[in-house]
């Protein structure tokens, strides 16, 4: 069965986009990676989801042909639109034997940005390996196509499986529900005190 979200996801207005608290108090990764199934939204798009997709009138969701609705984890949109304004670059790698189908998604499922027009939610992603096969093969690819070290790379993924991308030094965090702020928070921990980073005290008034 497919896991429900709360629905309007992807509506919230700009003013109400607050970062992750660990985007504020220390280093940071130079890309954060994501799978899609079961990490950014709740279903395996090469099962759950039959074509063709229709995007509801606010792009905040989309149906298929059966008239199941699919959209992402409720903070998702945010996360996205936050990792853009501080500049850390975004990777997708998935294993799904629908490739097109879950960059369609992508295209269809939109999220508003600083000023508050919708952009589409593949718009946000500078890298993506889509494809069925081995992590190991999808981080070789995106290693080449940045530039940047295995070491400058954090990847959330639902599958404990694909934690050999370790093997080569990315950082891997295991998200149980999907992501959160909370679950990126615990990732970038995890990733600082991997590589001995220390997190930065942040002054309130």
């Amino acid at each position: 069965m497919v896991k429900k979200t709360s629905k309007g996801s992807s509506s919230a207005e700009p003013s109400a986009i607050t970062p992750p608290s660990s985007f504020l108090d220390g280093p940071l990764p130079k890309i954060i990676v994501f799978d899609l199934d079961y990490t950014l939204w709740p279903f395996w798009v090469d099962t759950h989801v039959t074509p063709p997709l229709k995007a509801s009138p606010a792009h905040d969701s989309a149906k298929d042909r059966f008239g199941e609705s699919f959209s992402f984890y409720h903070e998702v949109p945010h996360i996205l639109h936050s990792l853009r304004e501080r500049g850390i670059k975004v990777g997708a790698a998935s294993r799904t034997s629908a490739p097109d189908l879950g960059r369609e998604m992508l295209r269809l499922l939109h999220i508003s940005d600083g000023e508050g027009k919708k952009r589409k939610a593949i718009d946000y992603f500078d890298h993506m390996e889509i494809y069925p096969g081995s992590k190991i093969t999808h981080f070789t690819k995106l290693q080449k196509s940045t530039g940047l070290k295995f070491e400058e790379m954090l990847f959330f993924d639902d599958e404990s499986r694909n934690r050999n991308v370790e093997t080569l030094g990315v950082c891997m965090y295991l998200v149980r529900d999907g992501v959160s702020k909370k679950e990126i928070n615990n990732g970038i921990n995890e990733w600082r005190k991997r590589h001995g980073h220390k997190a930065q005290t942040v002054q309130t008034d």
